[in-house]
């Protein structure tokens, strides 16, 4: 989740969604015809990053589950470390509208990148943080994703929360606070369904975060950023967000 210029980032959109979508992440049933797509959006988080493996994210370990349950079903992933909102709405616009059209559900989790550049260059320079401005950014950005997802598809669309990372640290927990609020109210304008994340890591962060330390923001000056979720962290939001993309069907983790 560290900071990527701009400039890099449109070189590598391309070549991102390539390796996701055709090679990474193109997981499907082969018992006929798919009759169901996932689509899952985001950041570092749902790329799988310090996942032993991939295949140990929630978004495949979710598609996983539906084929242990005989679902033909297809996933695919536009997600990389490093995106803020705006790679991600650059992506979504560029490179999503082919897998968006034919998505029957699509997730979407970003804004942590948003919320670590604007805490570590607060640090890092000693001065307040700009979180208005980084919020203000993420209203604007949080709902052209929405509109392009809703313009270009007929999909339901699952949005999750933030968890914190740094639950010691104040400026962290109002920060997310602030941002999980704003998750909230955009969603509900869009009439997309709010995934509370956060819940789902409530007093289980040293479980489930893959190098927790200490639960300050200063954990993170190293170079190391103890953000991501595990493996048992990913088997939690897969099992945790199942529900909400599928509430008609059967439990699939049980």
């Amino acid at each position: 989740m560290t900071k990527i210029h701009e400039h890099s980032v449109k070189r590598y959109h391309c070549y991102c969604f390539h390796l996701v979508v055709d090679v990474v992440f193109m997981i499907k049933s082969g018992t006929g015809d798919i009759i169901m797509i996932y689509t899952a959006l985001g950041d570092s988080i749902t790329f799988g990053e310090n996942a032993s493996s991939l295949a140990q994210s929630y978004p495949r370990l979710i598609v996983s589950a539906l084929h242990s349950k005989s679902c033909r079903a297809q996933g695919f992933v536009l997600a990389q470390p490093g995106w803020n909102s705006y790679d991600l709405l650059d992506a979504l616009i560029w490179r999503g509208a082919p897998v968006i059209s034919h998505s029957s559900v699509v997730s979407v989790w970003i804004g942590g990148v948003d919320l670590a550049n604007t805490a570590l260059a607060a640090l890092r320079s000693k001065t307040a943080p700009e979180v208005k401005h980084m919020i203000a950014n993420y209203e604007r950005n949080l709902s052209s994703i929405f509109t392009q997802i809703q313009a270009g598809s007929c999909a339901r669309i699952v949005c999750c929360t933030q968890y914190n990372p740094f639950p010691k640290s104040p400026l962290a927990v109002d920060a997310v606070s602030k941002l999980n609020l704003l998750i909230s109210e955009i969603s509900r304008h869009f009439d997309v369904t709010v995934a509370p994340a956060h819940k789902w890591f409530e007093g289980k962060k040293a479980e489930l975060i893959y190098g927790f330390q200490h639960g300050k923001i200063e954990d993170a000056l190293g170079g190391f950023l103890p953000i991501h979720p595990n493996n048992r962290g990913h088997q939690v939001i897969a099992a945790k967000l199942a529900p909400y993309l599928f509430p008609n069907s059967p439990p699939l983790f049980t």
